[in-house]
């Protein structure tokens, strides 16, 4: 039986803690202590401060100094007031380190990128010995994703990935565990997977803070939960008295059945259409001969297990991605001659992977303006229409405050927000929505959903990415069942769908 006195495993004290980012106070004396033996749920509305409380505990993000000391950290009976000297002993996890392989394009195979945790490097930086792929394999088989070993990390679905770097930070064998937003992008096999490991860990004395957003993410593993209320402590105690019903939803109850008037309703031009197409990713063939069109005033739902070439779908409509020979995609408006960026300006991406692509020094207002251009960043000053146009999107999507604040100062659901107020700038008639709820509290969820509809009944047409049931919007006209990178299904949406 392990004791909250094990010394082989860290514990943390936070006193009067606060965070200033830039103007904006984060986090306002927050107290708070983890100690070995201690599972805990850290739970609030986006905005709330939760990413940058795991920082600080991390040592990534360093707290306002004001004279005092104000974190404290045990480990093996020595005491240290920063995390410096235990950086390397705790394991943080959370998209930002997800986004980093996608921006530096580091695509090494699954079994080095788990390597890195146990060398506690970014990148190998030598080969693993037998011992070293034995400890990886048994990690990868314990999150049953062994056969993910040998596949390039690149070409992995977001749920995959997000898995693996699990098994990465616990190769590291961490004396206190950070997760944040664990279960986002998961679908239902690797989302029970990441909860099987968290049930497992319940009476072992390593230390570890979750952070979600729906009751169901909430493990019975869990002991203890923080709940913090724009940056300060709206509860810190035991799970079994936490009021989570009060700040946590099961989920928007999006989609249902169709109405027959919108099914039965005829719909515009062709948008875009893949014809026999095959996708391949480096040697992986991530998408097999799809057929099938997207017209103005559809509402395309994509679902799948992470893996079935969901979001190369996305991005091979969009252009990211080729088509092989012997297939063919038709995008409206661009013939041969006709620039690709012309069909790009026309349509709106929402995906994770763009998170990455920004550079976090970029305002919000320049992210924003940049969508009209369909590039990162801007390449010269903005017009005075690019201005105006931002500030329409910013407010739309309650973003206009944050405006001069940088990106790297927005927490993971703000900078969602700010992805769709850039997407929906140029008005754009077709909008590719990949997992854009993913670490969204239900409220921000509802308004993006609404925004959503109003666009389709305006003409446009969609294809959203989503996992639960629940988040498909109630405008919904069409489903696409990808298995494997194959059609499953792609027609109208079936009433019968529970």
């Amino acid at each position: 039986m392990t004791t909250r006195a094990d010394g082989r495993f860290i514990e943390t004290r936070l006193k009067d803690l606060n965070l200033q980012r830039g103007n904006q106070q984060v986090l306002h004396g927050v107290n708070w202590t983890v100690r070995p033996g201690e599972r805990w749920v850290l739970a609030g509305a986006n905005g709330a401060g939760k990413t940058q409380l795991l920082k600080v505990l991390a040592g990534s993000v360093w707290p306002t100094p004001d004279g005092a000391d104000v974190r404290q950290y045990r480990w093996r009976g020595e005491a240290w007031h920063t995390p410096q000297e235990l950086m390397a002993e705790i394991a943080y996890l959370g998209p930002e380190r997800q986004d980093k392989y996608e921006r530096y394009g580091w695509n090494y195979p699954v079994e080095q990128v788990v390597g890195t945790g146990i060398h506690r490097t970014d990148i190998p930086l030598e080969p693993l010995d037998a011992n070293a792929r034995r400890r990886v394999a048994a990690l990868l088989r314990q999150l049953r994703i062994a056969p993910l070993a040998a596949r390039r990390f690149l070409t992995l679905s977001y749920g995959e990935r997000r898995l693996v770097l699990l098994a990465r930070a616990l190769a590291a064998r961490p004396r206190l565990l950070l997760l944040d937003e664990l279960l986002n992008g998961l679908d239902t096999l690797n989302r029970a997977r990441a909860l099987r490991w968290l049930e497992s860990t319940a009476g072992t004395a390593r230390p570890w803070v979750l952070s979600v957003h729906r009751t169901e993410d909430v493990p019975a593993a869990a002991t203890h939960v923080l709940i913090l209320d724009q940056g300060r402590v709206g509860y810190r105690g035991a799970r079994r008295r936490a009021p989570l019903q009060r700040w946590l939803s099961a989920g928007v109850q999006g989609g249902g059945a169709v109405p027959p008037s919108r099914r039965s309703r005829s719909f515009g031009a062709v948008w875009v259409e893949l014809q026999g197409a095959d996708v391949h990713l480096d040697e992986h063939v991530a998408l097999r001969n799809l057929t099938f069109a997207v017209r103005a005033g559809e509402c395309w739902v994509v679902h799948g297990r992470n893996g079935s070439g969901k979001t190369t779908l996305l991005r091979t409509l969009y252009g990211d991605y080729g088509v092989a020979v012997g297939g063919r995609i038709v995008r409206r408006g661009v013939e041969p001659g006709v620039p690709l960026e012309t069909f790009r300006r026309r349509v709106a991406l929402v995906a994770p992977h763009l998170q990455a692509d920004h550079p976090l020094h970029l305002s919000v207002a320049e992210a924003v303006q940049s969508g009209r251009y369909a590039s990162i960043g801007l390449n010269d000053a903005p017009s005075r229409a690019d201005v105006a146009a931002a500030r329409r999107a910013m407010r739309e999507f309650d973003v206009l405050p944050y405006a001069k604040r940088t990106l790297r100062e927005l927490s993971y659901g703000q900078l969602r927000r700010v992805l769709f107020a850039r997407a929906w700038v140029a008005r754009p008639g077709l909008l590719l929505l990949d997992e854009p709820f993913a670490g969204l509290d239900p409220p921000t969820q509802k308004a993006l959903q609404s925004r959503i509809e109003r666009r389709v009944a305006d003409g446009a047409a969609v294809v959203i990415v989503v996992h639960r049931r629940g988040e498909w919007p109630q405008c919904a006209t069409h489903e696409l069942h990808l298995a494997d990178g194959a059609l499953r299904y792609a027609g109208p949406v079936r009433l019968s769908r529970g």
